[in-house]
Order: structure tokens, then C-alpha cells, then sequence
């Protein structure tokens, strides 16, 4: 039995074969890999086994593409949870915990405290309701890295840290991963 067409996704690289972003992974649809190569958008890096076809034309689906045209990335990521987490690591910046996250206002906002980059830190649900709306020297709780503004190259360093369940053997040599990640 065949498998579905759906389960081909294109690893999308920049101009410069590095991948638009690590995580999450720059993945495109079988259907806007083909468009874009259509469309002279890109170029056909790797291809699966996998055939697609019509009655008059037959094209195996590409597994890598690459831009022709150069990406900008932007400088300064957006301020989302998800980034926040990736940010720190995935873990509570007061205990080092790796569950139940949520972040935490380093100075409260009933004192002024601001939601961004400079006033957030990721905290595990219990570190946080430890703390409150209290100053970090009022509940002697002190993050580990002091909340900063990461750049967007610092995410996708610290994304490769956190590969996705499933790399296809065409994609390994665009991508960076821990060498025990590696099978």
C-alpha cells in the first residue's frame, strides 16, 4: 500500500541552503513545494521516491527545495510563549524544571512591570505561584539568565537543540543536529 501524498513535506531552504528556520522546521506542503517549483520559485534540491502525476506529465516529489531568492530574517523575533520557551530552554529560569511552564513577570505588574523580552522569564507553574507578585529579592527567587531580547539566529541556534519527531534522510545534510540525535 501506498503511502499518502500528505506525508512528503519539503524541507524549505534559504538562498543560502541553510533552512528558513530550525523550529519550528521550515517544512512546506507536497502541493506548495510543486507550485513554487512551477513557479520558478525554487530549486529542486533532493526529491522522495514518491511520483505524483496527471495524464500527460510525471514528477517525483521534491523532498529539499531551496530558494533562488534570498530571505531576509528578521532581526527581532516576535514576543510569543513559544519563543519565550525556546528562548530559556524549555526550562523554569528560578528552579530548572522542565514542566507545566508559564512565564513569570520579573517585576510584577502591579509594580509597573512590562509584558516583553526584558521583563519575562520562563517559570514552572509551582515557581511562579512561589513567587507572585513579589520582587525576586522579596522572594529571594532570582531567574538564572536575566531576561534579554534574543535574536532570531539565537533562536534557530538554540531550535536545533529540539529536533522534530521525524527528519528524513535527504534533509540530514541541511540540518545540525546533536550528533546522538543522529541515527
Amino acid at each position: 500500500m501506498l503511502a499518502s501524498a500528505e506525508k512528503f513535506p519539503a524541507l524549505v531552504l534559504n538562498a543560502d541552503y541553510r533552512p528558513l528556520s530550525y523550529f519550528p522546521l521550515s517544512l512546506w506542503s507536497w502541493q506548495d513545494a510543486l507550485k513554487s517549483v512551477f513557479l520558478n520559485r525554487v530549486d529542486i534540491v533532493s526529491e522522495y521516491d514518491r511520483v505524483v502525476h496527471s495524464p500527460s506529465f510525471e514528477m517525483r516529489l521534491p523532498s529539499v527545495i531551496c530558494l533562488k531568492r534570498y530571505i531576509q530574517q528578521d532581526k527581532r523575533p516576535a514576543f510569543t510563549r513559544f519563543n519565550l520557551f525556546l528562548r530559556d530552554g524549555f526550562r523554569c529560569q528560578y528552579c530548572g524544571s522542565l514542566d507545566d511552564l508559564t512565564f513569570d513577570h520579573v517585576l510584577p505588574r502591579r509594580l509597573g512591570g512590562q509584558t516583553s523580552w526584558e521583563n519575562i522569564t520562563t517559570a514552572c507553574a509551582p515557581c511562579n505561584m512561589r513567587k507572585g507578585g513579589r520582587l525576586t529579592r522579596e522572594a529571594h527567587m532570582f531567574p538564572e539568565v536575566k531576561p534579554y531580547i534574543p535574536t532570531m539566529q539565537l533562536l534557530n541556534e538554540k531550535g536545533r537543540g529540539f529536533p522534530p519527531n521525524y527528519l528524513h534522510e535527504s534533509w540530514r545534510d541541511f540540518l545540525y543536529w546533536d550528533a546522538e540525535l543522529e541515527e
